[in-house]
């Protein structure tokens, strides 16, 4: 049966898209606003599938879409990319004869200058790629009934270099590289007095590609010029929260995306009302959760702030000052970030295990791969770039120090639970100044100079390419990569050293009472 919103269409002409599931529906919804932001008064029919929620098809119509129903073609090639599932049923633009003519656009593009011209060209026009191979993410197509029951007859025959509807429409339109390419500007009455082509090439204005951008770092046209920006780079979307930290082009996409009128309650800026509860969630969880525990810090401690771990520093260090003059204990000087174990006697660190620094390197980098892997697996992908990086940073860290935390405290367990004596040799004037300190929790000045120095670092290593100014795909990732390695290093020397230090602690302190500290690192 033929497509067509017959009940709906006010116009012969349309812009087509298809939805299959909800996951690219903020993509529908762009679309249709950078449509509209042209002037465009013609149809816009969205093709939706069953995997596609009510909710999406009413605020697709709040948009102002058609939304219409169709079935999915299956996809005859057994060998294809899973995400091909279903692509086939692109060809069911073919059938919708209730318009005369329909421009198709995919729902990863973006029309950022008025395209209406395009309704000029003749029965099959799309955009050659590399390769000589026809783009099928924008298209121009003269439904016809006859030529949609051809290619139904060839599905299963015709060849798919992709293994999807984009290899098939290059076997079908096997001659279309020689094709002449579409001038929108050539007179109305010199078409007419032309046998019309079956086929025209439209020019990379009408699709350009956001893959062969970032490898030259430019548009191979004319910015000014361009019509549409296809967002081409696999899974890398444009609606996904880190895409826009990675590729320049999807600022455009993002500008777009931030003017969407609210049609239903809570969708204005592209939201999603249930994403945005799941982001306060998120958002407020981990303070919620530090408080807690400087709460039970504080009730622990019998009520007094000043027996938490940074007021004991504060309060040792001027304790020092006063008896000596001099800064003593190495933990608060100069010194300490060069040799932060030096203030523990060589019979103590005689008896540290020799792979200690080796295990707590290892538990520090799985710690960081998996707080990295739940915090971007928990927040929401389609959020605003700045809220997903806020977000995965703020997971992140609380993930990561909390469970490296635990480690290093089961470490100082472990020190205070080894057997024998440790002899220490201590002056008397060092001896006076650690009076009251012993029942102080390890959580002091050099644990957090390692946390905040971590924590600086996977800040400043993905923003360099920010920092500077580069928009190179491969320089930013060149500097990453930089900034990386920097971050590893230092996590390499802070992690040993926090092991060791935890371990000395707990032998130091296996005859004392340690006071509880909020700190996650203790």
């Amino acid at each position: 049966a033929a497509l067509g919103v017959k009940a709906q269409s006010s116009s012969k002409e349309a812009y087509v898209t298809l939805l299959y599931g909800d996951e690219f529906l903020l993509g529908v919804r762009v679309l249709g606003k950078s449509i509209r932001d042209t002037g465009s008064t013609k149809d816009m029919v969205v093709l939706v599938s069953d995997g596609v929620s009510d909710y999406a098809k009413k605020l697709l119509k709040a948009d102002g879409w058609m939304v219409e129903m169709i079935s999915l073609l299956a996809n005859p090639n057994q060998v294809r990319p899973k995400r091909f599932w279903g692509v086939y049923t692109k060809l069911k633009i073919f059938n919708m004869t209730n318009y005369k003519k329909v421009v198709y656009l995919d729902a990863d593009t973006i029309v950022v200058k008025t395209i209406e011209d395009l309704f000029k060209c003749q029965k099959f026009c799309a955009n050659l790629k590399h390769s000589e191979r026809l783009n099928s993410g924008v298209m121009v197509v003269e439904p016809s009934e006859a030529v949609f029951n051809d290619m139904m007859s060839q599905v299963n025959t015709l060849p798919s270099y992709t293994g999807g509807d984009q290899g098939f429409l290059n076997s079908y339109y096997s001659d279309f590289p020689n094709a002449h390419v579409f001038d929108p500007n050539i007179p109305e009455e010199v078409l007419k007095s032309r046998p019309a082509p079956e086929m025209e090439r439209l020019s990379t204005l009408y699709n350009a590609d956001v893959g062969l951008y970032m490898l030259a770092n430019k548009w191979m046209v004319d910015e000014s010029e361009l019509r549409v920006i296809h967002y081409t780079l696999g899974p890398l979307k444009p609606w996904d929260w880190w895409t826009s930290w990675l590729l320049k082009p999807v600022d455009v996409w993002q500008n777009v995306r931030e003017q969407l009128k609210e049609s239903l309650p809570g969708t204005g800026g592209g939201k999603n009302p249930n994403d945005e509860l799941l982001v306060k969630f998120l958002f407020l969880l981990p303070f919620c959760a530090l408080l807690f525990c400087f709460y039970r810090s504080f009730v622990q401690t019998g009520g007094s702030v000043c027996r938490t771990s940074l007021c004991n520093q504060v309060r040792h260090f001027y304790h020092i000052i006063r008896s000596s003059g001099t800064v003593a204990y190495t933990s608060v000087s100069s010194s300490s970030t060069i040799n932060t174990n030096s203030q523990f006697p060589n019979s103590a660190q005689n008896k540290v295990p020799a792979y200690l620094g080796a295990i707590s390197v290892f538990v520090c980098f799985m710690a960081a791969v998996v707080s990295l892997g739940i915090s971007i697996s928990i927040v929401p992908r389609q959020v605003m770039p700045w809220t997903g990086l806020l977000l995965m940073y703020e997971w992140t860290f609380s993930i990561f120090f909390l469970s490296f935390g635990a480690f290093l405290h089961l470490i100082y367990l472990w020190g205070k639970r080894e057997p024998g004596p440790v002899s220490s040799r201590m002056d008397p004037i060092d001896s006076d100044s650690r009076k009251g300190y012993r029942q102080a929790s390890s959580c002091d000045i050099v644990t957090w100079y390692y946390g905040l120095g971590m924590a600086f670092l996977a800040i400043a290593a993905p923003s360099l390419p920010c920092i500077f100014g580069i928009t190179a795909l491969f320089m930013r990732l060149g500097l990453m990569v930089v900034g990386g390695l920097i971050l590893a290093a230092f996590m390499t020397y802070a992690s040993e050293h926090l092991a060791i230090r935890s371990f000395l602690k707990g032998l130091e302190d296996r005859n004392t009472t340690r006071s509880r500290s909020a700190c996650f690192l203790c």
